[in-house]
């Protein structure tokens, strides 16, 4: 079984978004060139070894345009987690999904924390903000859902994400590996709101 390209790219991603320096090991770089290359396009600094790369982000990235596509080009399932890096990036860029229908519903949250972000039909436009602002988020699918924890990660202040269950089935231990890396995250068991409503 090769090592999960997809769980890489959002540590990557989450490692350009927080201007961090983030080495990802154990996985296999010739599987994700086209995911390293948006990455260095958006001006992040890559470090690549035979089953590891290192990134490293000073300043806002820039803008690029993506188009989803099959196996070899770019994944659908990096499509959110790229979204996120582009609404903070200094100016315009696109996203066309071609792979997928309604990829774009994890837009909707991240308009919660001050995303300028216009969807038509396949296409999302991200007019990049200086910063995202806290806010109650919901994980609506898995990769949406790794999206908004990236996202929260570069919010000042504290973000609450809900059905984080979709996150848990595709990234084992999440919260002990990104606290590894410095993040401020725990998760915390409460009663859903509806059944707190309703007693």
């Amino acid at each position: 079984v090769i090592a999960d390209r997809i769980e890489a790219g959002s540590f990557l991603v989450a490692g350009v978004v927080t201007q961090g320096d983030v080495l990802v090991t154990h996985c296999q770089p010739s599987q994700m060139e086209v995911v390293l290359d948006k990455l260095r396009a958006t001006g992040a600094v890559l470090d690549i070894g035979a089953d590891w790369v290192r990134v490293r982000m000073t300043g806002r990235p820039k803008p690029v345009s993506i188009r989803t596509v099959p196996h070899p080009g770019f994944p659908t399932d990096m499509q959110p987690l790229m979204g996120v890096l582009l609404s903070v990036a200094k100016g315009t860029s696109t996203i066309t999904e071609s792979v997928w229908d309604n990829r774009f519903r994890y837009v909707d949250e991240l308009r919660k924390m001050g995303a300028s972000v216009q969807v038509d039909g396949q296409v999302a436009v991200f007019e990049g903000v200086e910063k995202l602002s806290p806010a109650p988020l919901r994980a609506s699918d898995l990769r949406a859902g790794a999206a908004m924890v990236v996202a929260a990660l570069m919010a000042d202040g504290t973000s609450e994400i809900e059905e984080i269950g979709h996150i848990e089935r595709g990234y084992e231990n999440i919260v002990e590996k990104l606290r590894g890396l410095g993040a401020d995250i725990s998760k915390v068991e409460r009663m859903p709101a509806a059944l707190e409503q309703a007693m």
